[in-house]
């Protein structure tokens, strides 16, 4: 069974172990890693992150979902380097974050259920053997073990940052591959919001811009306001949360030296946006 590396559309179902029965929604053992894990639950800071896509494992019940271990350290399976990122970004900041425990080729925490993304059969010209002609049974068993308790968990610590008296800004952290489908993306980072509450996105969009050495895209490679997308609606803009979603190209973070450089240029350009006081207000609807 493939583990995890640990950081400071058609066909037949896949070979090996078949994945559990319809009507088992018992999908994780006793044994294995929870759907989410909650860093710093009782931070001081005044906001939280979110990391939908931090983890590369995968149920053993899936058995790697027929797929050879090297395709888990590709950026189908995680975003690489974005867990790391959140752990510095919470540790610096003492803010509480939450990042998701499963792989995306499981289910993909940032997709709306009834999303063609949700559970890809086909990911950036590779087939993923046991996503294809998914049972709707073992579709729902990774919707109750992975990806609803992990959106319990983001709901859960934002609420109890509110509790505190201030509306929580919601940072997202992500990365992207620096070509998809044979399409090269130049950027070095993207400001995803959802073209409603820039209130946090474009100050930081600003901010990374004024380095000069940096090519960062608004909206770029993944437009905030996608249809696709799911935590920044769910989380953030329907709770007149400010926010944002930061995208790092993933060779960029590809090792421990270069994931403390970004680690310390989103600190540096965060501790000056998070400093706006209107951030912690609600946005009117």
């Amino acid at each position: 069974m493939y583990r995890e590396r640990q950081d400071p559309g058609d066909g037949t179902a896949g070979a090996g172990e078949a994945p559990p029965a319809a009507g088992d929604r018992r999908l994780l053992g006793p044994d294995e890693p929870p759907a989410f894990e909650v860093l710093n639950p009782e931070g001081t800071a005044r906001f939280a992150i979110l990391c939908d896509h931090a983890s590369n494992r995968v149920p053993r019940a899936l058995d790697n979902l027929g797929l050879p271990p090297a395709d888990f350290e590709r950026h189908i399976a995680w975003d690489i380097g974005a867990a790391a990122i959140t752990r510095r970004l919470a540790a610096h900041f003492d803010a509480p974050a939450v990042l998701a425990g499963y792989s995306r080729l499981v289910i993909d925490c940032n997709r709306r259920l009834e999303d063609a993304q949700s559970i890809l059969s086909r990911s950036d010209g590779t087939a993923i053997p046991g996503n294809r002609n998914l049972a709707a049974e073992d579709a729902a068993a990774r919707v109750q073990a992975c990806f609803e308790p992990y959106h319990r968990a983001c709901a859960d610590v934002l609420d109890r940052v509110e509790a505190r008296g201030d509306t929580p800004p919601v940072v997202m952290m992500h990365s992207f591959t620096p070509d998809l489908n044979g399409t090269r993306r130049p950027w070095h980072a993207g400001v995803l919001w959802d073209r409603e509450d820039g209130r946090m996105a474009l100050p930081l969009l600003r901010a990374l811009r004024a380095r000069n050495d940096l090519l960062v895209g608004d909206n770029e490679p993944y437009d905030g306001a996608s249809p696709h997308g799911y935590t920044m609606p769910t989380h953030a803009a329907r709770h007149g949360r400010a926010n944002v979603q930061i995208e790092v190209r993933q060779d960029l973070v590809a090792d421990e030296a270069s994931i403390e450089h970004w680690s310390g240029l989103l600190i540096e350009a965060l501790s000056g946006v998070l400093a706006d006081p209107s951030l912690y207000a609600r946005r009117a609807a």
